[in-house]
């Protein structure tokens, strides 16, 4: 009955814990979904909206180190409740600029007017033609709204500080040091129930149509897989405040700690009974930093950092552009297949550390053996591809001649060159042919039927260049032209590798940040996490979006123009050196990142060679025993090691049982019945056992020799 009812207060005080993980992992995500979205709402470059998106970890680096060392001392749920609030502050603020922005205009010819009989795009007159596409510039009062993004995501990371270097901390006190890598397993794990369902959440608000509730959507031309397609990217950032605000609710009502496992009414440990003052942070940081293992685990990580955020933040945007997917799918395949394997992977990484008990060493090259496997096939990803999109004038000439140009003369033919076009626009038409023009101008269309989704335009020129010319085929529809089915069986094959390589790099995860949560003395295990959070967002999670998104940008061939001027969001990209660009970046900054992992294995190894050494230098020999006395667990009192003989080791174990202040000295018999590795350790508080007799419970004091500790073996001859 007490077991069970020990089990299920563990339970309901864990339980808030995952709940707000899911949250704040959902609503983090969420924003890694909807880059695509605002950045064609706010006509932003890639680049920028990289900035946008590491705002996060530039509000959470502000208070993350004062909060891992300080926070650890204070009541942490609580502080995990306050960042609850704050983070579901900034996902509502996130989301506000859609309703002082207006509504959402996107080039098009036929957007002004539904009559299809003045729908000309070839005219002869660039006054009519200015006059009928491109009335007169009035800025767009939400050209800065993207601000209040910047500062509402910087909000969320601030409120999430207490997050990861408090709440794991919280668990690892609790739990026994061979179930502490389980438990956390179990936790990360549940935590990637929140991507999951961000990522689901960022897919169902892609596919809604941004001003929805505003605006008919039947007048909408465009579909979701248009470059100038804009979902509803601010309908999930409330729903993510919304959940953030409920699930810091519990955590006003959890204890300041748990009780260990296996002990009742345990003293809490030194590290939160201690409130240190601001000059013991400085030391505490430079010990931490001294320690080699942490240093070259640091150095690794922030490379892997940098190389899964880049991967992360722009993997949908690359599904996109590489294979033709809408926002929409690619986010629902990332919920619904890899972040799945990732949850398995953790949590069978997790069992495997607690199953076979492997030691830091083997937990390391464990890490090691399976992330080595995920790049190796990683590298696979360079074969599947899809060819660049026909366009003429970006990708191939008129006459179909294939070329890359990023020369704006090369979008004007002698088919399209009276017809007065801007080569700014983007409203791009498909022949049957198997081309994309840019705009029905650029095709050199005099005509038009149907009127909304349904307009074709008719009598184009330049449609006729381009051989073989079918009959009747001088006509063109809205939107880009499909990709092939070649296309189709390449994207098949690079997510069966994706979904594989996720899987096999999650089973080390676990294991790896083990290594932490051992090598580092207990008093600066939150110390540790949090710098190490620390130091890897202000050098991967801030950086990293923004030169992945700078060396993207350089792969645009088609940029989208605002409408007072100045270059807007990127319409069309070079398929193959985004594929590079993208897959190059991710591959040099996880090799780089083995040569410190393996540095950490072999300096682990050593370590561990030399207290092994050392441990079998001080064994006893044959004929000896070793006893440690007293089994005292007052401070004042360290234990002693004893070697040597029964008949030898008597008197001295007597007398130092003497100096420890026991009533009665240790006999020969005693020594015999119970070697020293069988007596509790040092800092093993009294027992409290149940007496069935009475019901009450009773104190039993530790004493010389405890029967209920007999794991340890002693060879007596």
């Amino acid at each position: 009955c007490t077991n069970a009812r020990k089990r299920s207060e563990t339970f309901e005080n864990r339980e808030p814990s995952l709940t707000f993980r899911t949250g704040q992992a959902l609503s983090g995500t969420y924003m890694k979904s909807s880059i695509t979205q605002i950045e064609r709402r706010f006509d932003l470059s890639s680049s920028l909206v990289g900035l946008i998106d590491g705002s996060f970890e530039m509000g959470n680096l502000l208070f993350l180190a004062l909060v891992s060392h300080f926070g650890a001392k204070m009541h942490r749920p609580r502080l995990i409740a306050v960042g609850c609030l704050l983070m579901a502050v900034g996902s509502a603020l996130t989301g506000l600029p859609h309703f002082f922005m207006g509504r959402y205009k996107y080039d098009t010819v036929i957007q002004s007017s539904e009559n299809e009989s003045i729908i000309a795009p070839c005219l002869n007159h660039v006054e009519q033609c200015v006059s009928l596409s491109f009335p007169e510039c009035v800025k767009d009062p939400g050209s800065n709204m993207w601000i209040y993004v910047f500062l509402g995501n910087a909000l969320r990371g601030i409120g999430e500080t207490p997050v990861t270097p408090l709440g794991i901390s919280y668990i690892d006190d609790f739990a026994k040091a061979e179930n502490s890598a389980f438990y956390i397993a179990c936790l990360q794990t549940i935590t990637l129930l929140g991507p999951m369902f961000g990522f689901l959440l960022g897919s169902m608000c892609a596919k809604l149509y941004v001003d929805i509730g505003f605006v008919n959507v039947d007048t909408v031309t465009i579909t979701p897989k248009d470059a100038r397609w804009v979902g509803a990217w601010w309908l999930g950032f409330f729903v993510s405040s919304a959940i953030m605000l409920l699930s810091g609710i519990p955590f006003w009502f959890l204890p300041r700690s748990l009780p260990k496992q296996g002990k009742e009414n345990k003293e809490l440990p030194d590290t939160q009974q201690q409130h240190p003052g601001i000059t013991s942070f400085l030391p505490s940081l430079k010990k931490l930093l001294s320690t080699p293992t942490y240093f070259l685990l640091l150095c690794g990580s922030v490379l892997k950092f940098n190389s899964f955020i880049g991967l992360l933040t722009f993997k949908a945007k690359y599904m996109e552009q590489q294979f033709g997917q809408s926002a929409s799918r690619a986010n629902f395949l990332i919920g619904v297949l890899n972040l799945p394997v990732v949850a398995v992977g953790i949590f069978l990484g997790g069992l495997l550390m607690k199953r076979y008990k492997l030691s830091v060493v083997a937990g390391a090259q464990l890490s090691f053996l399976t992330s080595f496997t995920a790049y190796l096939l990683l590298l696979l990803q360079y074969g599947t591809k899809c060819d660049n999109i026909q366009v003429a004038g970006l990708t191939v000439s008129y006459n179909g001649t294939p070329g890359i140009s990023h020369d704006k003369q090369w979008l004007f033919s002698e088919c399209n060159r009276n017809c007065s076009c801007r080569a700014e626009e983007w409203d791009p038409v498909c022949s049957e042919n198997g081309i994309t023009y840019v705009s029905p101008c650029l095709a050199g269309c005099t005509g038009s039927t149907g009127h909304g989704k349904h307009t074709m335009f008719h009598n184009c020129s330049c449609v006729l260049l381009t051989p073989p010319p079918a009959e009747g085929s001088a006509s063109v529809t809205l939107g880009q032209c499909p990709r092939g089915a070649d296309c189709s069986r390449s994207f098949t094959s690079y997510m069966a590798v994706s979904v594989l390589s996720s899987f096999i790099n999650s089973l080390g995860s676990t294991p790896g940040y083990m290594i932490i949560i051992r090598c580092i003395k207990p008093q600066l295990k939150s110390l540790a996490l949090g710098i190490q959070t620390l130091v890897m967002r202000t050098l991967g999670g801030i950086p990293a979006p923004v030169y992945f998104g700078a060396f993207i940008d350089s792969s645009c061939l088609k940029w989208g123009m605002k409408k007072c001027g100045g270059r807007g969001a990127c319409r069309l990209y070079d398929s193959d050196m985004y594929r590079l660009i993208f897959l190059g970046l991710i591959t040099c900054l996880s090799g780089s990142a083995y040569f410190f992992i393996i540095a950490l294995i072999v300096l682990l190894r050593q370590q561990f060679a030399k207290e092994d050494k050392r441990t079998a230098e001080q064994a006893p020999k044959p004929g000896q025993i070793e006893l440690k006395v007293p089994c005292d667990f007052k401070k004042e009192f360290p234990v002693q090691t004893l070697t040597g003989t029964k008949e030898s080791l008597e008197p001295r174990a007597m007398q130092v049982t003497k100096e420890a202040g026991h009533e009665e000295a240790v006999t020969a018999n005693e020594l015999q019945a119970c070697p020293v590795e069988q007596c509790p350790d040092v800092d093993r508080p009294a027992e409290q056992t149940l007496n069935p007799a009475n019901g009450q419970t009773e104190v039993q004091k530790n004493t010389v020799c405890d029967s209920q500790h007999t794991d340890a073996k002693s060879d007596v001859m």
